[in-house]
């Protein structure tokens, strides 16, 4: 009998398809050292899949829109439930690739995602082949991906002055940094508050940070790496611009880093044409308000699914009182996966703003919202948990854990206040009277006038309540406890 042929992956996916074999490779490549564009060549392979899926079925699509295209694959039965299932979690983790310091990520999940992502690529092509080759897949082996890509990037970066290779070290400096800073500002906050804190005083969720160097110092080189590639590379032309915008190196020159951004918008990149429309929308140093500007670039910014686009685009017809297209754009963006245009359309929806009032729909999408880490969603999903008993999905570990998160993220004083009550009158099935006595000193020491209106009586309440278990208790640990949570008080 003869040994059976076992390919590689990579010749897996070119027998599969061609025009899919470069995305896989660098996605593959990428996996290690730069996680983001590894995530983002896993979206660019979706969008050419739902592509070669349409083909043979000769599917005229009817948007750019990768969502769009997976849901006409899916209502014309071009795919089945499985396939598009699968199709959505590829686009959803591209997105988060993109932006994972707005999805909270630390640098191990992020590249935990890359590489889950590969092998859900795999997965699915394997799940295809039979019907888009009409035979069985053939057995593939899993290579893991090259260690040596940082050193290649690196080598032609510096010695052949490959502009694409600067950019991608500018990248990958600029993910790491934008990760250690949320970690380094986490830090920050735990410390800040671990005195005060409660019945658990040590700090919750957050490692110790390892890397000796800051998130400042990898900005640094980030913005180094951008400034070398922009004069040939106009993605890094646009992230010279935020760099300086953001004074990565140092003083910020905003001026002069939204004229690059604006010269990488006319030149077609997405993300600056994105930005020069926020620019237009809301006004900046060198560009004023301009609705009719503003419109021409998200649009053309839109077109490229860029989410953020879709969601200033709907934010631009709300300021117009054309919620119909309103709601049009801020749907676009929640279906591609944008947390802050899931939050808005569950908003929309409660309302009825340019479309029928549908509550659970708004329900649905304010929990996708809040699964991503959108800090107003979190604090409205727990609110509902802890306050309404019929609320979707209602889970009070859960809304817990998204005050946490929001006060942890967002230093917001009405999620701490939340929390306070919650504990103090054991409503998480337990009460917890020194966390909830550190929680609304902290919430004091941030509030607004408003905010404190509402501490005030809480707190005499809260003080009032202590003292009243104090009297009657003779357990030696409640004692300890209360007494520590009327010195937070005092």
């Amino acid at each position: 009998m003869g040994t059976k042929t076992v390919i590689k992956d990579s010749e897996f996916i070119q027998d599969f398809s061609a025009s899919l074999s470069d995305d896989y490779l660098k996605a593959k490549s990428y996996v290690q050292d730069v996680p983001t564009q590894s995530l983002l060549h896993i979206r660019s392979f979706t969008h050419k899949l739902t592509e070669l899926l349409g083909q043979d079925k000769q599917i005229a699509f009817s948007s750019p829109n990768l969502y769009d295209r997976i849901e006409q694959l899916n209502q014309q039965r071009v795919i089945d439930v499985k396939t598009t299932r699968a199709l959505h979690r590829l686009r959803a983790d591209g997105n988060r690739g993109a932006h994972p310091e707005k999805y909270h990520l630390t640098q191990a999940q992020l590249l935990a995602l890359a590489q889950k992502s590969i092998k859900d690529v795999l997965a699915l092509v394997e799940h295809l082949y039979p019907k888009v080759k009409g035979q069985v897949a053939p057995d593939y082996r899993y290579e893991a991906s090259d260690t040596l890509t940082a050193k290649d990037l690196c080598y032609r970066a510096v010695m052949e002055d490959d502009a694409e290779a600067q950019y991608l070290v500018g990248i990958s400096f600029k993910t790491k940094a934008l990760i250690l800073k949320e970690q380094e500002q986490q830090q920050d906050q735990e410390f800040a508050t671990s005195a005060e804190a409660t019945s658990n005083p040590e700090p919750s969720g957050v490692l110790p940070l390892t890397s000796h160097i800051s998130a400042a110092d990898r900005f640094a080189r980030a913005a180094y790496w951008f400034a070398l590639a922009a004069p040939k590379h106009m993605e890094a032309l646009h992230e010279h611009g935020v760099a300086l915008i953001h004074g990565y190196q140092g003083v910020p020159e905003v001026a002069k880093g939204e004229q690059l951004i604006a010269t990488a918008a006319e030149a077609g990149v997405v993300n600056a044409m994105a930005l020069l429309g926020y620019f237009y929308l809301v006004g900046s140093e060198s560009f004023r308000p301009d609705s009719q500007l503003a419109l021409k670039y998200l649009q053309r910014a839109a077109e490229g699914e860029q989410t953020e686009a879709m969601a200033n685009l709907g934010v631009l017809y709300y300021q117009q009182k054309n919620l119909a297209q309103a709601y049009h754009f801020i749907s676009k963006a929640a279906q591609a996966g944008y947390p802050h245009a899931q939050y808005h359309l569950a908003l929309m929806l409660a309302n009825g703003d340019g479309c029928t009032r549908d509550m659970i729909a708004s329900e649905y999408w304010m929990a996708e919202a809040a699964e991503q880490g959108q800090l107003d969603a979190m604090l409205t999903r727990a609110q509902h948990m802890l306050n309404d008993d019929n609320a979707f999905g209602s889970d009070l570990t859960q809304a817990e854990d998204y005050l946490r998160q929001v006060i942890k993220y967002g230093h917001s004083v009405p999620a701490m206040i939340e929390l306070s009550m919650a504990l103090a009158d054991g409503i998480l099935g337990r009460v917890d009277v020194v966390g909830a006595a550190a929680l609304l000193k902290l919430a004091r020491q941030n509030a607004n006038k408003k905010e404190a209106d509402i501490i005030e009586p809480l707190w005499r309440s809260l003080a009032l309540q202590i003292e009243n278990v104090l009297k009657v208790t003779q357990d030696p640990a409640e004692i300890h406890s209360l007494n520590r949570a009327q010195t937070l008080l005092a």
